[in-house]
Order: C-alpha cells, then sequence, then structure tokens
C-alpha cells in the first residue's frame, strides 16, 4: 500500500497524504487533482477502490504513426503525463503496417467515448492521404489537437514546430562551413512539413531540383535518399529527421567517405541517443516538452467547453552542434 502511495504521488505530484485523502473518500482535495489521482491509478495499472470503481476516467486518444522514430515516445512520454496530471487518461494508439489503420483508431475511440484527440503525427500532415476521419471527428465536436504542420481546411489547433527556422538554422550552419553544395533528405511531396522545409531552402540559396531526394521516414529510406545525392556531388546534407540522417551517414560510409570530412550530416528533431551514435549527430532540436504541453492545455480547454483558435501555434527550435558536420572539404 505505502509503495502505491508512494507511485501515485511522484505521478501526480503530489503528497502521499493527498492520495490517501483520495483513495479513502475523504474531502480537502480539489476536483483536478482527485481525476488526477484516479487516472494514475488507471495508468500504473492498480486497482481503484471499490468505492470509486463506479467512476470512469475520461479517456483522451493519443494517436501515433510509429515508434521506431524515437522523437514519437518523447512526445507520447510528455503528453500523456501531462494528462495525467489533468485527471485525463491517455489511451496510446500506435499504427502498424499492415495493421489498424489511422482511421479504424478513431472508430474505436469514438466507440470508447473519448474526451479528445491528440494527433502527434499522422495523415493530416500529408495533402493527399485520406482525411474523412478527421471530418467524422470535427462532426462530432471532439475536442482534437495536431502537432506539427497539418493540411489547411481541418478546423483544428494545431501545435507545431518552425520547419522554416529549423531549415535555415541548418543550412546556414553548413554555409559557414564552407558548404556550396548542400541538399535534402525530405519526406513525401504531399509532406507539408518536408514542403515547408523545401520552400525555405530555396529562399536562402541555390538549390538544384537534383539536390533534393525524398524518402520515406526511415533509416533505410535516408541511406538510398543520401547515395543519390553523394553521387551527385553534394558535401552537406539537411535531412528531415534523425533515422533519415543517421540513413545519410550509412550512405557515406558505404561510399567510402568519412562523416564529417567528406560528407557534413544534420538531422531533425533531437530525439534520444543522437549524442551517442558515431559520430554523435548535430541536429535541430524540436522544443518536445513546451509543444507537448500545449497541446494538452489547448485540448483540456476545449474539453471544460471552451473555444480555442483553429489556427497553428509556432515553436523556436535549436540547432545542436555535434560531430556530424565539419568545414567542407576542399576540391
Amino acid at each position: 500500500m505505502t509503495r502505491r502511495l508512494a507511485e501515485v504521488a511522484k505521478k501526480v505530484g503530489v503528497s502521499e497524504a493527498t492520495v490517501s485523502r483520495v483513495l479513502n473518500g475523504k474531502p480537502g482535495v480539489s476536483e483536478p487533482t482527485r481525476q488526477a489521482v484516479l487516472s494514475a491509478l488507471d495508468v500504473l495499472g492498480y486497482e481503484r477502490p471499490t468505492q470509486l470503481r463506479g467512476e470512469r476516467a475520461r479517456l483522451v486518444g493519443l494517436v501515433l504513426p510509429e515508434l521506431q522514430n524515437p522523437i514519437f515516445p518523447a512526445f507520447a512520454e510528455v503528453i500523456g503525463g501531462a494528462l495525467a496530471q489533468l485527471g485525463l487518461t491517455p489511451v496510446l494508439c500506435t499504427q502498424t503496417k499492415g495493421g489498424v489503420s489511422e482511421a479504424d483508431y478513431v472508430s474505436l475511440l469514438l466507440q470508447q467515448q473519448v474526451s479528445g484527440v491528440v494527433f502527434a503525427g499522422g495523415l493530416y500532415a500529408q495533402a493527399d492521404a485520406p482525411h474523412d476521419h478527421y471530418r467524422l471527428l470535427a462532426d462530432r465536436n471532439i475536442p482534437v489537437v495536431l502537432v506539427n504542420a497539418a493540411i489547411e481546411h481541418l478546423g483544428f489547433p494545431a501545435v507545431s514546430c518552425d520547419d522554416a527556422v529549423a531549415m535555415e538554422q541548418a543550412w546556414r550552419h553548413l554555409a559557414s562551413l564552407g558548404h556550396e553544395r548542400i541538399g535534402l533528405v525530405l519526406g513525401p511531396e504531399d509532406h507539408v512539413p518536408s514542403a515547408r522545409k523545401l520552400a525555405a531552402a530555396r529562399a536562402l540559396g541555390d538549390l538544384p531540383d537534383e539536390h533534393v531526394a525524398r524518402a520515406m521516414f526511415s533509416l533505410e529510406g535516408g541511406q538510398a535518399a543520401a547515395t543519390r545525392l553523394i553521387e551527385r556531388g553534394v558535401t552537406g546534407i539537411v535531412c528531415a529527421s534523425d533515422p533519415l540522417a543517421l540513413g545519410a551517414v550509412r550512405a557515406a560510409r558505404r561510399k567510402g567517405l568519412h562523416v564529417p570530412s567528406q560528407i557534413s550530416v544534420v538531422g531533425y528533431d533531437d530525439s534520444a541517443f543522437m549524442n551517442c551514435t558515431e559520430p554523435p549527430l548535430t541536429t535541430v532540436r524540436q522544443p518536445i516538452e513546451a509543444m507537448g504541453r500545449a497541446a494538452v492545455e489547448l485540448l483540456n480547454t476545449q474539453i471544460g467547453g471552451s473555444s480555442v483558435p483553429a489556427e497553428e501555434l509556432l515553436f523556436e527550435p535549436e540547432l545542436v552542434v555535434r560531430g556530424s558536420t565539419a568545414q567542407a572539404p576542399r576540391d
């Protein structure tokens, strides 16, 4: 019992005495705190006291496109923790290839009468993808928040890292090192964050079409795309995710080139362990903590019955310089 009190108290950020008052049905605890304690019990896998089992936890869907890219578990940790502190229980929905689709998850969440849904990466960022399930949520007046750039006209609030600023930081860093032939490894053409990065790069300097390579968001995709760029003579590569950047490093090595003395590589996200790679990855960091908490605040405001503007909040990224970038090689 003591261990349970300590774990729940730590999860919610309150004293063990407060947890005990909630579990024993005693007064003197605010309703948000009481809900947060009950939600923490659910999340940690503890049974609620008998007298409290009739109260259903408020559920929020957290829909992620994958878990292989470390950025998505990082968002899940921040968003899930912030939801639990508000007495909301996150329901993690992760898509798998050939498995449950995003639309299927939305149907399941609607059946569970969720209080809201947070999408952190998904089909809303692709212009040519199906979007009917988003309209279904809107028609049901389910509170929704999107994390990172969405297509227009969905009508949901969004929390995004500023792709244009991210590209500017990465591009100017490589240019300051003397790189003149810079290439980009981006996602599909209909991927909104990639389109924003491309537009920013074109505004910054000379970027021939052959210096732009498209890939699926995976290490293997990054390797294939970067191989094409290296064969076209680029000396610096800016990638739209850290896994793509790790693929670019591998591509350079397979070509017998050294990173960073012959090829410089910049990632995007600063996800877990990027400082432990060889070489440590120079990347542009998303402010995950601030973005995740802002997303939950927007969602909770809607759940509480207040409206929020259907606009995008842009958060400033930060260039993190490590060992995968260096002075451009002399011809």
